[in-house]
């Protein structure tokens, strides 16, 4: 008999309607990620990882939920084809369901609490350099006008995409939220990103070219910029990370893809000397620390000192300081 996930248990798929709806702990899981103002994407994380979850249990024969012990979860987790980056956030979303699952007072006990991060490799922040941005510019032309984008063909097609690679790359967005853009968020030459914790509005303003070409952009939607509002963010996100891959290999950019247009959007103020907290918050990370893991190489400051001591090596005289100064007279004293 074919079963189903639901809740503390596993019941049979047949029993009610229980084959047709989503899984019993999902929907309050998912009920309570809602409430939290969690992301789109978050929550459609949490679904997909509840119904590999159900499709593991049915495999494996568990029919309650505290069968999911540590061996057991460990083994749930070979499944996974996540790596690196991936697989921590996924074990990250694991571990959050089980606390709720604590909490709910479904298991006795957190097994997903001892569960060993995975080594994750740090990959380098690869912002585009200046040579690219115009190429890839340039690849918007001739990938749209050759290319449908839903109803839109050639120079349509062009202004479209042209205009969600410079809000990209002049807001930091992450490409699910520039897809997904409400026209109420710009007011003037601003874009509202978030509320800050503190009920502070965070704006970014955005370049004139960038203002231009959002108008130019064929309306698909009174609401929207890039969607119709009609099919699922995901669905539509996708779309567009599929006509990004065709405009950098048209730019001839093989290790291209969206989020990089955020980092040149972050590696840039930071070039510039604007300080890593004042950047954290344009880029809503939930701490300081999430921007100096991928950032800190940037800063103009530590770069600056970094060139410092290599010229150091090269015999130069040093610039005498105060505290040089000091040291030396200190010398002379004693001799």
């Amino acid at each position: 008999m074919r079963t189903c996930f639901v809740g503390p248990r596993v019941f049979p798929a047949n029993r009610g309607r229980a084959a047709d709806l989503p899984n019993r702990y999902a929907l309050r899981l998912l009920a309570d990620a809602k409430a939290r103002n969690l992301r789109e994407p978050t929550l459609h994380k949490y679904d997909l990882l509840s119904r590999q979850m159900a499709r593991f249990a049915t495999d494996q024969g568990i029919r309650f939920l505290r069968e999911l012990d540590l061996p057991m979860l460990r083994k749930f987790r070979a499944t996974w084809p996540n790596e690196n980056l991936g697989a921590l956030k996924k074990l990250e979303y694991l571990r959050a369901f089980f606390r709720f699952a604590d909490a709910c007072k479904w298991i006795d006990e957190n097994p997903a609490r001892k569960l060993e991060s995975p080594k994750v490799k740090q990959t380098p922040t690869m912002p585009f350099t200046p040579e690219q941005m115009p190429s890839i510019l340039a690849a918007c032309e001739k990938y749209g006008v050759k290319c449908r984008g839903g109803k839109y063909r050639g120079p349509e097609n062009a202004r479209r995409i042209r205009a969600l690679v410079l809000l990209l790359r002049h807001s930091g967005l992450r490409i699910g939220d520039a897809v997904t853009l409400k026209r109420a968020r710009i007011s003037g030459d601003k874009l509202f990103l978030y509320t800050a914790k503190t009920g502070t509005p965070v704006y970014v303003p955005l370049p004139d070219f960038v203002m231009t070409a959002l108008e130019a952009v064929p309306k698909i939607s009174e609401q929207y910029f890039f969607w119709s509002g009609e099919s699922k963010t995901e669905s539509a996100t996708g779309d567009w990370q599929r006509a990004l891959k065709g405009v950098f290999k048209e730019a001839g950019i093989a290790d291209g893809h969206a989020h990089r247009f955020r980092d040149t959007f972050a590696v840039e103020l930071l070039k510039a000397g604007v300080p890593m907290e004042r950047v954290s918050v344009l880029l809503g990370h939930s701490s300081i620390k999430v921007t100096e893991r991928h950032y800190s190489p940037w800063v103009r400051a530590r770069q600056e000192q970094l060139e410092a001591d290599v010229r150091r090596t090269w015999g130069e005289p040093i610039p005498e300081t105060k505290a040089r100064r000091a040291a030396q007279q200190k010398r002379q004293t004693v001799n």
